[in-house]
């Protein structure tokens, strides 16, 4: 094929629909819409909004009161214009505007503010505070509804801007209504809605809505939504909850303040938006309080501290924040202070920093609703929200059905396994054990140790429960050496800690161990990053030994081993099971010719901590003609950036060639051939990426191989998996999920372009979310049966478990092994405000250079170290 920086790539269409598999009807919630007007179009104007003396509006929120300002204000000069505004640069109407550029002028009372009064002081702050402001309103272009209609035909046309004229719509009409607007998602601030999840947050369940074009036209995916909120009220209650202390003299005031930044309070009457804290209590800090002119002219100032001032000019005495830093809401330059006991949270503000397990836990469990309840939970949403009342819509000659489509799903027959002894079987409803069963290779592990830090754990019990469960497998393990951590060193920093038992191990185990078991004293615990590091990074400090940790935990039984042991076991080499087709080399266009398989993600930070740099993690298949075998490559790139750079490195670098030559190598050293075909799954990207993936992304990987040998010209398949999607499928008659292999590729996919949905796994909680599998790109010509039963085939591969799992198993892979590199960096060392220089070796934002990871130590780089 020719290269990809020849001409374009844009995802294919489609070729078929599949037909295997038993049938079975579904609905799902996308609702049927109308189009009454497909000879209209909306006029998308440009919007720029100004204070008086020029300076341009950044502040969020204001636009969206501006805009309805103006259509109150000059009602009589656009009669009959129903404006759809996206809150920021971007306006549409039905039928144009007396002009293409227009201006005006409005006043809005009772700004929130950050505004500070002449002298600093909280009292100079008006109440009533009222801003003008100029908005310039410009043509942009014709948006006509034709488009959709094209698209629903199959034919090229620019649709998506057409639909998001439609989004906007539906967000113009929710924030109408008051609601906190996340996209396309739409949050009531009612007390049924919340759910408390710990630590000052809480969960607040509302609603999605967004138009999809599709093969049974345009529709309404609705679906059920949380997003993470504030909890409102007294700051100073938040704080104790925030940090989990009873005492306001335990609160962190260090975490406090980067937790406090750009939250919105309410104070003296006024919102602002908090900046910071005082330096000092505020008891004693002061402020120069100006009190008006004397005789002369002269203004009149004195010194006085916070807390003076409130009790003596507000008759206010402080209780408890007298000895407390200030909530300052003014400018560096200007600080503007509150005692913290005045202040209290606003309601409707988004949670964005990284939460507790405990948290992360609670969210799971409120956000959860069976089936049934998420059915009911959509019906009353659509209902509710009256989209069919809405006069912009109307005058669209839009309008949304109340039923739920159905669909027509084909249940997938589970793929055969093979474990030991050449014995075959068949998982039912997705699931297995190892019950009466051996692995189908199992390491033989003669020397390992098992490392403790943990004060409370019987040794032996685990020992003989795995011993025990190892043979019944047909698994050999030996008996371990044992090292525990003397109790003066917990108190030490986790990495010495690590270093120091780590060095004892070494010494005393006389001989290179194949693998250590190490006891974390708790979960989440941090031992767990420097204990991964120094046993797989080639930086000096370790030897390179696979390694697997645990958590004291009081169940141990026959279960718990296994699953131990299955880890283990994939680790060192082994294999638990495969597929019986590719122990046959009977999988249809992977089998007869060598075919490499990629799985890739890119992790990035946690929420609130969006400086941290992103790891880019490529697994590959190897031992071809197996496809169960992988090993992983990974890097670290320029934070938030999402397309992986670096697959290849066109100047040769004798540190780093580039993640697909160390894959390239692998796989020809392992399979004794260079792949013909090249599979790729691609986990993590919108469809906006979509063209990226195929003419960054796959650039890289042919160039690499091009790089490789000039003649080499393999076959590509590009597929993307994406979980982040809100599409759900409910059995039309049964309160329960979807049976696992359950594949849909018709009404409710894409009207030409290449894509389904596939449950692959036993939804045993909660209401099933399929994976959405887009084709882009296919020259090795795989039938529609044949790449479904594939990609469901590679959802039982997944060595770790005893289940089939939502994704298939390379990206899944992908995904354990970025999170796993991204322990070795201790991102608690580069701080928030490294947006403007660089730390700790990392540099800022944006900037292109990024702090190499360690690479992995040569005795762990081809095991499946992240299983």
């Amino acid at each position: 094929m020719k290269k990809t920086s020849d001409r374009k790539l844009l995802p294919m269409a489609r070729r078929g629909l599949g037909s295997k598999g038993r049938k079975i009807q579904l609905i799902t919630n996308h609702f049927k819409v109308s189009l009454a007007k497909k000879d209209g179009c909306f006029y998308h104007y440009t919007v720029a909004v100004f204070y008086k003396d020029g300076r341009p509006v950044e502040a969020r929120g204001i636009g969206r009161r501006v805009i309805d300002k103006v259509y109150e204000t000059y009602a009589s000069e656009l009669p009959g214009k129903d404006f759809a505004y996206d809150g920021e640069k971007a306006l549409f109407t039905l039928g144009s505007l007396p002009r293409d550029k227009l201006e005006y002028m409005v006043l809005l009372d009772q700004i929130s503010s950050n505004k500070v009064g002449r002298n600093g002081s909280p009292d100079n702050t008006d109440g009533n505070q009222s801003k003008t402001f100029k908005v310039e309103i410009t043509y942009a272009k014709k948006i006509r509804m034709q488009e959709i209609v094209d698209a629903l035909l199959g034919q090229e046309s620019d649709h998506q801007e057409a639909i998001r004229v439609l989004d906007i719509i539906l967000r113009q009409h929710a924030a109408k209504r008051g609601c906190l607007l996340v996209r396309q998602s739409f949050f009531h601030d009612k007390v049924e809605n919340y759910r408390d999840i710990g630590g000052g947050v809480q969960g607040c369940r509302g609603f999605h809505s967004s138009f999809r074009a599709t093969q049974g036209g345009l529709s309404l995916n609705v679906d059920m939504s949380t997003t993470l909120l504030l909890k409102p009220g007294p700051l100073l209650e938040f704080l104790r909850m925030n940090e989990n202390v009873n005492r306001t003299n335990l609160i962190d005031w260090t975490k406090a303040k980067r937790m406090l930044k750009n939250l919105r309070i309410k104070a003296n009457n006024m919102e602002y938006k908090i900046t910071g804290l005082s330096d000092k209590p505020c008891k004693d800090q002061t402020f120069s309080w100006k009190r008006g002119r004397d005789a002369n002219g002269e203004v009149k100032s004195i010194e006085i501290t916070v807390a003076a001032y409130f009790e003596r000019y507000k008759g206010i005495r402080l209780r408890d924040s007298a000895n407390l830093p200030c909530i300052n809401v003014g400018k560096p330059k200007k600080p503007c202070y509150f005692p913290i006991e005045l202040c209290t949270l606003v309601s409707l503000q988004r949670y964005t920093k990284a939460l507790t397990s405990s948290q992360r836990a609670s969210l799971v469990r409120v956000s959860r609703q069976e089936p049934h309840e998420r059915k009911a939970s959509v019906s009353n949403s659509l209902r509710n929200c009256r989209y069919n009342d809405d006069h912009m819509l109307r005058s669209s000659g839009i309008t949304i059905g109340s039923e739920f489509t159905k669909v027509e799903g084909r249940i997938l027959q589970a793929p055969t396994l093979r474990v030991g002894n050449d014995k075959d079987f068949t998982p039912e409803n997705g699931r297995w054990n190892f019950i009466d069963k051996q692995l189908y290779q199992s390491a033989v592990v003669e020397r390992w140790a098992i490392v403790n830090f943990s004060a409370h754990y019987d040794i032996d019990i685990l020992v003989k429960g795995l011993q025990r469960s190892a043979k019944s497998k047909g698994m050999t393990l030996g008996k371990p050496k044992v090292f525990k951590e003397d109790k003066q060193m917990s108190r030490e920093p986790a990495v010495v800690r690590v270093e120091q038992l780590y060095a004892t191990v070494m010494d005393q185990m006389g001989w290179h161990p194949q693998f250590l078991l190490c006891i974390l004293p708790e979960k989440n615990s941090d031992i767990y990053g420097p204990w991964k590091r120094i046993n797989l990074a080639d930086d000096g400090k370790g030897e390179g030994v696979v390694t697997q940790c645990l958590v004291p935990t009081k169940l141990k039984n026959d279960q718990y081993f296994t699953n131990l042991l299955l880890k283990i076991n994939a680790k060192l080499g082994g294999m638990n099971s495969l597929l019986a087709t590719e122990h046959l080399c009977s999988i249809p266009m992977v089998s007869k010719v060598p075919t490499l398989i990629l799985g890739m993600d890119v992790s990035h930070g946690s929420p609130g901590r969006s400086y941290v740099p992103s790891i880019a993690a490529v697994v590959s298949s190897r031992c071809w003609p197996q496809i169960s075998r992988y090993r992983a490559s990974v890097r670290a790139q320029s934070p938030k950036v999402e397309m992986i750079t670096d697959l290849f490195k066109p100047v040769s670098d004798s540190k780093d060639d580039g993640i697909m030559r160390e894959l390239l190598d692998d796989f020809i050293n392992t399979s004794g051939r260079r792949p013909e075909h090249i599979v790729i799954f691609r986990d993590g990207v919108s469809e906006s990426q979509f063209n990226q993936v195929l003419n960054v992304e796959l650039d890289q990987i042919i160039q690499a191989c091009k790089h490789f040998q000039e003649t080499w010209d393999p076959k590509f398949t590009v597929i993307i998996a994406q979980k982040n999607h809100h599409t759900r499928f409910f059995q039309a008659n049964a309160q329960k999920n979807v049976p696992p292999g359950t594949t849909i590729d018709n009404r409710v996919c894409h009207p030409k372009n290449n894509d389904f949905y596939m449950c692959a796994h036993a939804g045993m909680i909660g209401t099933t979310r399929p994976t959405h599998y887009h084709v882009l790109h296919d020259e090795i010509g795989f039938s529609a049966d044949d790449l479904q039963e594939l990609v469901h085939s590679l959802c039982y591969v997944f060595q770790r478990s005893t289940t089939a799992i939502s994704e298939v198993a390379p990206v899944r892979y992908a995904h354990l092994a970025a999170a796993q590199l991204a322990q070795f960096i201790k991102f608690d060392e580069i701080p928030e405000s490294s947006s403007s220089s660089s730390h700790g070796g990392f540099t800022s934002v944006g900037t292109p250079q990024v702090q190499e990871l360690p690479r992995l130590h040569e005795r762990v780089r081809n095991s499946m170290f992240f299983c």
